[in-house]
C-alpha cells in the first residue's frame, strides 16, 4: 500500500506541465475540499480560493508571475487571497454560522467577543499577515491532497501581488492574493527536475526533540 510519505517523495514543484492532460473534477473536487477542511486560527477561515480556467485571464496572470510557464500550461490555476483585514462583520459571520450548525453558547460568544477585542484595534498589515498565514495552512494541505491524488503542482510566490488583486478584482472583494499553485501533469520529457534527487535537511539538527 502506498502511504503519504511515498507520494510527498514522488511530488516536487513540477516545472513543466502538459497543457494536453487536464485534472478531472473529481480530483480537483477533492483537493478543494482538503483546502476547506483546513485548520485556520479560531475557525475563521480568513480567505477565498479562485479556481481560474480561462485561458485569456490566466495568460495576463504569467505576465505578472515571472512568465512562469506552470500557469498557464496546468489545467487549473489555484489563487489563494486572505483577507485584507479582520473586522466585526466578518468574525459575526463566523460566529452566525457556528451557532446555526452548533447551537448558541454563551462561550462561543464570549471567545468571539475577546477575539475582536484583540483583532479589530491592530494594524491593517498586521491582521492581513495574519489572516495570509492561515491561507499557508490550507496551501499545504492542497500540497499534499494532490500528492495523494498524484496531481502535479507547484506552489508560487513569485508573482506581482498589486497586478494578480487588479486582474482578479480582489481589493474590491476585500482580499489580497498571497500565493498561487498551478495543478496539472507532469511534462517529463521536457521538466529538467523531473528525475532529480529530491533534496531536504536530514532530520539530525532539524528536528529538535525537548523530552
Amino acid at each position: 500500500m502506498t502511504s503519504l510519505l511515498d507520494k510527498l517523495n514522488w511530488r516536487y514543484a513540477t516545472k513543466k506541465m502538459d497543457p494536453s492532460k487536464t485534472v478531472p473534477q473529481d480530483k480537483l473536487d477533492q483537493i478543494l475540499e482538503a483546502i476547506r477542511l483546513a485548520p485556520t486560527s479560531s475557525g475563521t477561515q480568513p480567505f477565498e480560493v479562485f479556481v481560474v480556467t480561462n485561458p485569456e485571464i490566466r495568460a495576463e496572470i504569467q505576465k505578472v508571475a515571472w512568465d512562469q510557464a506552470q500557469v498557464t500550461e496546468g489545467s487549473h490555476l489555484l489563487v489563494f487571497a486572505a483577507w485584507d483585514n479582520y473586522t466585526a462583520d466578518r468574525i459575526d459571520a463566523v460566529v452566525d454560522q457556528m451557532e446555526d450548525e452548533r447551537g448558541k453558547s454563551e462561550m462561543l460568544t464570549g471567545y468571539y467577543d475577546n477575539l475582536k477585542n484583540t483583532y479589530l484595534p491592530r494594524d491593517t498589515d498586521v491582521n492581513h499577515n495574519h489572516a495570509a498565514r492561515q491561507a499557508y495552512i490550507a496551501l499545504g494541505f492542497a500540497l499534499a491532497a494532490a500528492a495523494e491524488l498524484e496531481v502535479d503542482s507547484t506552489p508560487m510566490e513569485g508573482f506581482d501581488p498589486d497586478k494578480v488583486d487588479e486582474i482578479l478584482g480582489l481589493r474590491e472583494k476585500g482580499l489580497r492574493s498571497t500565493t498561487l499553485l498551478p495543478l496539472g501533469y507532469r511534462q517529463e520529457d521536457a521538466d529538467w527536475l523531473v528525475n532529480m534527487k529530491k533534496v531536504r535537511k536530514p532530520s539530525k539538527g532539524f528536528i529538535t526533540e525537548i523530552a
